[in-house]
């Protein structure tokens, strides 16, 4: 007779782990407090000279990729795939910590990537027409500029190092990378390559993002290569907080999962055997034959 499988729910269990993690939540509030006040507060204003505007005169355009897109893609749409896992397998714990690592991945890289801009104040390759919008640039006797644009796009133009958009992007669809690679087994050595493609897209839309910002000259080069890293880093390092590394057996659950199975009682073959039930309820190509039929 087959086992009924253990299930987790916000009903049953909801409760007691948000009461549990209820320090882990004031912690992510106090950190999205401070991403927003290093947000407005000025950046360093760096010495800009006029032999420097060589590589600052890049037109003034508008983003490929607008700022109200980046939380879509980078936190509702992971958390909706979280969702997804959770009306399928009822695990709250699963549910619960990928949206609190998540979270925490997307408001720890806004803390680093805010304080490092105001820290180094570095000028967008359009800072120029931010500068001087009408074309006529002015300097003091020590050959700084004398701004006459809008005070909040000038302000802006000081921001180019690192890529918000980039650090963002790579720490919320990077998070969810690492979170499909355990839900799919990427590494289970049996070399089914659309398991691969289904972990890396969400990489290349990341690297799309930061693409679009050297195009539309809100960034230079190093302004994206260095978001891309501190949000991949940071990511992480969120993920492996909350769950095993995606190579390892028991990758596909949260630590908390399986925690729970012990207090429960139940053995390492009963775990195995929900593994199983787990990997023939999702997306699953271990069995080549039966996507073609």
């Amino acid at each position: 007779m087959q086992s009924r499988p253990v299930t987790h729910t916000i009903r049953s269990h909801g409760i007691v782990l948000a009461r549990t993690h209820m320090y882990d939540w004031l912690i992510l509030i106090l950190l999205a407090v401070m991403m927003v006040v290093l947000n407005i507060i000025h950046p360093f204003y760096r010495f800009v000279g006029k032999d420097m505007m060589t590589d600052l005169k890049y037109p003034l355009k508008d983003n490929t990729v607008p700022l109200w897109a980046v939380p879509v893609y980078a936190v509702l749409f992971p958390m909706a795939v979280f969702t997804v896992f959770y009306l399928r397998r009822r695990d709250v714990y699963d549910l619960h910590h990928a949206t609190l690592g998540l979270l925490f991945s997307i408001t720890i890289t806004g803390v680093i990537t805010n304080a490092i801009k105001d820290a180094v104040g570095r000028p967008r390759p359009d800072f120029f027409w931010r500068c001087f919008p009408d074309g006529k640039d002015l300097y003091d006797q020590l050959g700084n500029v004398i701004c006459h644009g809008d005070s909040s796009v000038v302000r802006e133009g000081h921001k180019s190092f690192p890529s918000g958009h980039t650090s963002w992007s790579f720490s919320g669809l990077g998070f969810l990378s690492l979170y499909l690679s355990g839900k799919v087994r990427v590494f289970d050595r049996k070399g089914h390559v659309a398991k691969l493609c289904i972990v890396l897209l969400p990489l290349l839309v990341a690297s799309l993002v930061g693409i679009s910002r050297v195009d539309d000259y809100w960034h230079h080069w190093q302004d994206v290569f260095a978001g891309g890293l501190i949000g991949i880093t940071v990511a992480t390092f969120c993920y492996l907080q909350f769950f095993a590394p995606p190579y390892h057996a028991e990758g596909w659950g949260p630590y908390a999962f399986f925690r729970a199975l012990e207090d429960s009682g139940l053995s390492v073959a009963r775990s195995d055997a929900l593994e199983s039930s787990f990997n023939n309820s999702c997306l699953t190509i271990d069995d080549p034959e039966s996507v073609i039929r």
